[in-house]
């Protein structure tokens, strides 16, 4: 893609993109294999430490969402959450906002951090879609409702519910990526303004680290001192977190040369290199 402002969308944005491209396919083809499937390979692969029976976890989503209209009720999946008791450790979490392609980038460079996809939920169900049937029993496989930030939203208050988990176990030092190419990058309705930042504990959390990053052709819309990210800092403030904010951390402006070095900042860095003189400062970041 041609820049870090096109290709990296919240969590919020792509579910809701996700969410109205699939709608009318209903619910993901073979979800329960993916679902069970995903979960073997997590308790396997990733994270064998943990103990969990993942027909368990199944039988208990699916009650959540099949015993109950995807359309006019609430769907709770707290029977499910009782059996996912994983928890994580300290000064790794990291939350951002419209930041997606980024994310992933830096946390597979800087691996000690964890997202919501890199716990046993988020890696069961991401990218999947579901919900029941109006009046029957059973998934619909045929037609989903569009994504809406509701609880009586099936996807949504999923997310909803495994966001707030994640935010509630947070502690030390946390880190939140956000884009500073856009406006409202602080969004208090994205994921993140809603629900994770109301869920973490200035008891449990040493420092909330700001990554803010832009594309390093522009725009240059919003930094530590201005625009939404002022108004975030503002209510770390006012609820007694203490905080730093970077513009333009040096791994995640490399990260983006990476992803994009025909923009002209990386090429000015390469030439430099190629010449023998020392890596310039700004704005290649190298």
């Amino acid at each position: 893609m041609g820049s870090f402002q096109t290709s990296v969308f919240g969590f919020f944005i792509s579910q809701l993109c996700i969410g109205q491209l699939r709608a009318h396919l209903g619910t993901t083809a073979n979800i329960r294999p993916i679902v069970v499937g995903r979960c073997y390979n997590y308790i396997t692969l990733v994270t064998p430490s943990l103990r969990v029976d993942c027909e368990d976890i199944w039988r208990r989503f699916e009650e959540s969402v099949v015993l109950r209209s995807s359309f006019n009720a609430t769907v709770d999946y707290h029977q499910m959450f009782d059996a996912v008791p994983q928890t994580w450790p300290c000064n790794r979490c990291l939350f951002w906002s419209q930041t997606r392609n980024l994310m992933h980038s830096y946390t597979a460079v800087e691996r000690h951090f964890w997202t919501l996809e890199d716990t046993l939920v988020g890696f069961m169900f991401n990218e999947l879609v579901w919900c029941g049937r109006e009046k029957r029993s059973g998934f619909d496989f045929g037609s989903c409702p569009p994504w809406a930030p509701s609880r009586r939203h099936p996807v949504y208050s999923l997310w909803r519910q495994a966001s707030q988990n994640f935010a509630e176990m947070a502690c030390g030092n946390v880190t939140v990526l956000l884009n500073g190419s856009i406006s409202n990058a602080f969004n208090r309705q994205s994921m993140f303004g809603s629900v994770e930042l109301d869920g973490l504990d200035p008891c449990r959390v040493d420092y909330v680290h700001i990554r803010v990053v832009t594309n390093l052709e522009g725009p240059f819309t919003e930094s530590c001192s201005k625009g939404s990210i002022a108004d975030l800092i503002q209510i770390l403030r006012s609820r007694g977190f203490r905080w730093t904010c970077t513009l333009n951390d040096e791994t995640l402006m490399n990260l983006q040369c990476v992803q994009n070095p025909e923009q002209a900042s990386c090429q000015r860095c390469a030439s430099g290199f190629s010449r023998g003189t020392e890596p310039p400062t700004d704005p290649c970041g190298c």
